[in-house]
């Protein structure tokens, strides 16, 4: 077990020392572990909410279930999404199934100042999570700005339902045809199948 731990952090020196001599820049989501997958259940987490309290999904004791959504300050499609997910949380909080953003970035303009200025800003309703030291994001497989998981609250925990994009359309929101998510949370309020379950995330990688 220690010799392949070993041969492990070896080959990762390799890519990394590669990559800096050659000026090539490896995505985290590379090295992220595959996450969760449709069915399973999603841990709990407490995270710093722009507001200083610390958040957890537990503190939704009538909740029934979640739209955790990895987003940030700076990727232009994540802001192309802002008012699209305040929308979803508007639309869905008073059915039991509010927001959680968590911004996983750890780079310029996504600390947590930037993101109190900017939930301020645009008038954010859900909370917005900072992950700090990226220790949440690896754990559900999130891979872009904005990524999306539904999570369904049931007597064993929190079940992931849906992974995915909000919609198919992040230039324009008048052009959607399919809203993957809107479909996700109906579906499953009303007890049906979601289908699809999982959608490809478009967005920035997680930097």
């Amino acid at each position: 077990m220690k010799t392949k731990r070993i041969l492990g952090f070896l080959v990762l020196l390799l890519i990394f020392g590669a990559s800096f001599a050659m000026g090539i820049s490896v995505a985290k989501e590379d090295l992220v572990g595959d996450g969760y997958e449709i069915g399973d259940v999603a841990s709990d987490f407490s995270l710093k909410n722009v507001d200083g309290k610390m958040v957890s999904l537990s503190d939704y004791a009538n909740a029934k279930g979640f739209l955790v959504i990895f987003t940030c300050n700076t990727c232009p499609y994540a802001k192309a999404y802002e008012d699209r997910i305040i929308a979803l949380d508007r639309k869905y909080k008073s059915r039991g199934v509010p927001v959680i953003a968590i911004n996983p970035n750890s780079k310029s303009g996504d600390g947590f100042a930037e993101m109190k200025e900017r939930a301020k800003e645009k008038g954010f309703t859900y909370p917005y999570l900072y992950d700090e030291g990226q220790k949440v994001y690896p754990q559900y497989g999130a891979t872009r700005n904005p990524h999306v998981f539904l999570l369904e609250k049931t007597a064993k925990g929190n079940v992931v339902r849906y992974i995915g994009a909000i919609d198919d359309n992040y230039q324009d929101a008048s052009q959607v045809k399919d809203k993957f998510v809107e479909n996700a949370v109906d579906a499953m309020l009303a007890g049906k199948e979601i289908d699809p379950s999982t959608t490809k995330a478009i967005g920035c990688g997680i930097k």
